[in-house]
């Protein structure tokens, strides 16, 4: 007699945040397929940000469950959904959100920061064509939501297959949005093409990695081969192979040495206000993951893989620091920087105590408000050709451009300073905290020379981000003949963005202890 069939029963609360922004891109693609252009923007633009504040609601209404009860597993375990997990995805949809303002707002005269048709021939007749006819990218908005979605389910998956199948959602948009620029259009698409053959790269080694320990374990599941490695007596090779090629992936996507190398050039040649959004959230769900992966999973392996993290985490921090110093593009000065904030968090990730969750977990936060921000800015000031009308064209992103900026536009030039000092990691902004954090769960777990490394590769990496205040405060202009610099007008969605990031980096800055209360409450796994 053939077995009744039992259908599963699915929580669809736990999944609601997810399910918001997935439903919500989902919708975006019917939108581009059936609404008339002149109505797509803004209900594209409604639909993002409705759903990415649905996220973030349902993630706040998910909260005193998950406190109380300590989490769940969903779709058998497929998804954990527990403090961790919740506080990343409420990370990534807020940002997220803050991102979509940067990415919706356009100039006075009517551009955004995409190609009227990204897929016309750069230069061609038919992209002059498509600008002419004033045509924009709407697209944006699904594929931006595709992302969000990705990087939602990626801190909370509970087995591998999930965690690649995250990775490859939150990816493929960023590959394609990557090569969009309006401008410096080959350059757009040469990062495109890097970002995704080495993206290719990473998944392969990610994927090989994943037979690898399912082939140690007889399991995806990330408890149960945690389980199987306290098993092991001496080394397996399936093991060790396994756990070295999933971490090379998981470190592509934080942009560590020496896996960086993508990371420079996909930040320049892509639209400025996608390169603020991939900086930030992008960083916050692979570290989600890379927490998960190494809480969860390596703590039998704490003596071989913590010094082989640890090591890793000084090369990023050194890496990003020394190269960013030589940097004369803005745009490539904050990807090396990026790289550096990379090797700070890891110095929390390999803390291996709770406090050290926590304190990456805020780490995240405040060096994702500062990120968004600043790319946000520099995608307002332009170069402006002398001539007749004046032409604005693309960003203004050597450093000699910057000159005189806070003379001209103090406050726009001091908000850019506030973000560099967060980054810097001076007192009173959230960046201090997050570092003073991630420092001392590492001297608490034992790694107090790791954390003398992070002091000085830190005061090292002030002179460029003070070089750039000094630049924009008490250097006067200076500028090729025919050219000058200039902060163009936009609908405001941009400045919103803006000040909400300078409030939220002076407020954690100067009373963190709620939110880091939080999150230490917050900051445990269940298998």
């Amino acid at each position: 007699m053939t077995p009744a069939f039992v259908a599963p029963e699915i929580p669809w609360a736990y999944l609601a945040p997810v399910a918001v922004v997935l439903i919500a891109g989902v919708l975006g693609v019917l939108v581009e397929a059936f609404a008339p252009q002149r109505l797509r923007r803004p209900v594209q633009l409604s639909l993002a940000l409705a759903s990415t504040a649905g996220a973030v609601i349902a993630v706040a209404a998910l909260w005193s469950d998950v406190a109380a009860s300590g989490g769940t597993v969903v779709l058998n375990g497929s998804m954990i959904i527990d403090g961790p997990a919740l506080v990343l995805q409420g990370t990534v949809a807020g940002l997220g959100l803050i991102a979509l303002l940067v990415i919706a707002d356009r100039t006075d005269s009517g551009e955004d920061a995409f190609a009227p048709s990204a897929s016309a021939v750069p230069g061609s007749d038919y992209e002059e064509l498509a600008r002419r006819k004033g045509l924009a990218q709407t697209e944006v908005y699904p594929l931006t939501l595709f992302a969000i979605g990705g990087m939602m389910i990626f801190p909370a998956a509970g087995d591998l297959l999930t965690l690649f199948v995250a990775l490859e959602v939150l990816s493929l948009p960023l590959y394609l949005l990557s090569g969009m620029a309006r401008r410096r259009r080959l350059l757009s698409q040469e990062a495109s093409m890097k970002y995704f053959l080495l993206g290719a790269f990473a998944s392969a080694f990610f994927l090989f990695g994943t037979a690898l320990l399912y082939g140690f374990a007889g399991s995806l599941r990330l408890s149960e081969i945690g389980a199987a490695i306290g098993t092991v007596v001496g080394l397996d090779p399936l093991l060790i192979g396994g756990v070295v090629l999933v971490l090379v992936g998981l470190l592509f996507k934080v942009g560590a040495v020496p896996f960086h190398s993508w990371t420079p050039d996909v930040y320049q040649g892509a639209p400025t206000p996608i390169t603020g959004f991939m900086a930030a959230c992008t960083k916050i769900a692979a570290f989600g993951a890379i927490l998960r992966f190494v809480y969860v999973v390596l703590p039998p392996l704490e003596w071989d893989v913590i010094p082989l993290l640890s090591a890793v985490a000084v090369l990023t921090m050194v890496v990003g620091t020394v190269v960013a110093i030589v940097q004369t593009d803005v745009k490539r000065m904050l990807a090396y920087s990026s790289i550096a904030h990379a090797g700070f968090i890891l110095v929390g990730v390999v803390a291996l105590t709770q406090a050290g969750i926590s304190a990456v977990l805020f780490y995240l936060l405040a060096y994702g408000l500062a990120t968004i921000g600043a790319f946000a800015i520099v995608s307002l000031v332009r170069e402006v050709n002398a001539g007749p009308g004046g032409v604005v064209v693309a960003e203004a992103t050597h450093l000699s451009q910057w000159s005189g900026l806070g003379q001209r536009h103090p406050l726009l030039a001091g908000s850019f300073a506030l973000f560099l000092l967060s980054f810097a990691g001076i007192p009173l902004t959230a960046g201090f905290i997050g570092k003073f954090a991630v420092f001392s769960a590492a001297v608490e777990g034992g790694l107090t020379w790791l954390v003398v490394v992070g002091v000085v590769v830190s005061a090292a990496s002030v002179f460029f981000y003070v070089r750039l205040i000094v630049l924009m405060f008490f250097t006067d202009p200076v500028g090729t003949p025919g050219e000058s610099t200039t902060v163009v007008r936009s609908e405001g969605f941009t400045t919103v963005a803006i000040a909400l990031g300078v409030l939220a980096t002076v407020a954690l800055g100067v009373l963190p202890s709620p939110l880091l209360d939080l999150l230490a409450d917050a900051a445990k796994f269940i298998p």
